[in-house]
C-alpha cells in the first residue's frame, strides 16, 4: 500500500530527528499541513505527515469500516521506515492512541500525544455522547458509520472547533472529512487499548481546556499513566492543530523537543 505523506524540509535541517505526525479519526494529512508542518520546517525540523489507510490521498476508503488500530498501527510504522532514523511521533485524539500502539513495538527519541484517546479509552466519552446527542449516536451504531458523529457543520464544530474560528473555515475543514472505521471504535473501546508499562519513550501530553471529546482530566490520567509531563491549551478545542491558537501548541512541543536532541 502506498499511502500519502506529506512533508516539509527544512532549509538548514537543526533538529536531528524527523517528526512524524498522525492525524486523528476521520481527518488526514491534510490537517497538519495547514499550519504544523510549514511552522516546524521553519524552524529547521524534518516534518512529515501521513494519512491512515482510507483517509486523504491514501488508499484503502472502501474497507474503511472494518481496519482496525493494528492496521493503522502498521501504516505509522510503514510511514517512519521511509525516513531515515526513527522519527518523534506526534499523534492526535486515535492517532494519539496508534501513537500509544506504535510505541508499543518500535522505538521513537520522543512522542506527543495531543488531545489523545486516553489509555482507559473511549467508553467515557461515548457515554458522554449517549447523554446529550442519544440519537445521533443512535443513528451511528445502527448504521456502523462513525461519519454520523460528525455529519454537518453544526455536529463538526461542536466536535472540532471553538465558535471563534470562522464559519467558512470550519465549514472548508467539515467538507475534507472521510468516514472512520467502526471497528476502530471497537478497539479504543475495550479490544486494543494501550498498555503503558511497555513503552518507555519520553512522552509529553498536551490538551485542550475547551475540548469536547477528550476533556482535561482525561489527558492528566493518561500523562500520570506515563508518568509525563501534561499541559493543557488555554482557549482551545479538540483540533489543537487548526484551532485560531494553533501556534501555542507548535510552540510548546518545540520548546520540549529540545531536551531530546
Amino acid at each position: 500500500m502506498t499511502l500519502e505523506i506529506i512533508s516539509q524540509r527544512p532549509s538548514e535541517r537543526r533538529f536531528p530527528h524527523p517528526l512524524l505526525f498522525v492525524h486523528g479519526a476521520w481527518h488526514g494529512a491534510w490537517c497538519w499541513d495547514e499550519h504544523f508542518l510549514p511552522w516546524f520546517a521553519a524552524r529547521g525540523f524534518e516534518a512529515h505527515a501521513v494519512s491512515l489507510r482510507g483517509h486523504g490521498d491514501s488508499p484503502g476508503r472502501e474497507g474503511i469500516r472494518w481496519h482496525r488500530i493494528a492496521d493503522y498501527v502498521d501504516d505509522v510504522a510503514e510511514a517512519a521506515a521511509t525516513l531515515d532514523r526513527p522519527p518523534v511521533v506526534i499523534g492526535h485524539s486515535m492517532g494519539g492512541l496508534i501513537t500509544q500502539k506504535y510505541l508499543e513495538r518500535h522505538p521513537a527519541p520522543a512522542a506527543v500525544l495531543l488531545a489523545t484517546i486516553p489509555t482507559r479509552g473511549v467508553l467515557p466519552f461515548v457515554t458522554r455522547l449517549g447523554l446529550h446527542r442519544p440519537l445521533t449516536l443512535a443513528s451511528s451504531l445502527l448504521h456502523l458509520s462513525p461519519y454520523r458523529l460528525v455529519a454537518t457543520p453544526e455536529l463538526s464544530t461542536a466536535a472540532f472547533f471553538s465558535e471563534s474560528l470562522p464559519e467558512t473555515t470550519r465549514r472548508a475543514y467539515h467538507d475534507r472529512l472521510v468516514e472512520e472505521s467502526f471497528r476502530m471504535i471497537l478497539d479504543a473501546g475495550v479490544l486494543d487499548l494501550p498498555r503503558p508499562k511497555r513503552i518507555s519513550t519520553p512522552i509529553l501530553v498536551l490538551g485542550a481546556d475547551n475540548d469536547a471529546i477528550f476533556p482535561p482530566h482525561e489527558m492528566r490520567a493518561t500523562a500520570r499513566a506515563y508518568g509525563a509531563e501534561c499541559e493543557i491549551l488555554a482557549d482551545t478545542a479538540h483540533d489543537v492543530m487548526l484551532e485560531p491558537r494553533w501556534e501555542a501548541g507548535a510552540e510548546r512541543i518545540a520548546t520540549w523537543l529540545q531536551g531530546y536532541r
